[in-house]
């Protein structure tokens, strides 16, 4: 899918290969500490080559991906969004986004968001979970875009999740 976010850049979302394993792990080192904290809810200075299997290696049943790349620079990996399928309840699905930092409010986040929730519904999942810090606002206003309802329960320093995807 081709987008031109609201500051004019244009970029390509598709979904993520095995060969992404070096531009995802560059998209990493290139987060501030704030974003890496607000993804990983703590300091992740590296992804081991078994992370990197896991994170692109994927079947797109179960575990789906995309990532977001520029178009005049498709080694550059600016966003990814994800679910994973919880084996005990598979209408459920554990979601994250995630967006470079200088794309920040721009309609990247709200763009991957749409594109996981529509694979999500086609593959039998209604809804996503997701563990954020408490202050992670940004977070909170996507899954509430993309959802019908959602459910908050707060746990100190970070909020537990539940959204319906919109049908």
């Amino acid at each position: 899918m081709d987008m031109r976010l609201t500051d004019g850049t244009e970029v390509v979302i598709r979904r993520i290969r095995p060969d992404d394993k070096q531009l995802l792990a560059s998209a990493l080192g290139r987060l501030s500490d704030e974003s890496v904290r607000g993804r990983f809810l703590a300091p992740k200075p590296r992804f081991t080559g078994t992370e990197l299997r896991y994170l692109t290696e994927i079947d797109f049943v179960d575990h789906f991906a995309v990532a977001a790349v520029l178009r005049d620079r498709p080694d550059l990996i600016v966003g990814v969004a994800r679910w994973i399928r919880d084996r005990h309840r598979p209408a459920e699905a554990e979601a994250a986004v995630v967006v470079a930092d200088d794309l920040h409010g721009q309609g990247l986040g709200r763009a991957l968001g749409m594109q996981i929730g529509d694979a999500a519904r086609e593959r039998g999942i209604r809804r996503f979970t997701a563990t954020m810090l408490s202050d992670n606002l940004a977070v909170h206003r996507l899954f509430a875009s993309i959802s019908e309802r959602l459910e908050v329960r707060h746990d100190g320093a970070t909020d537990e999740l539940v959204a319906e995807l919109a049908a």
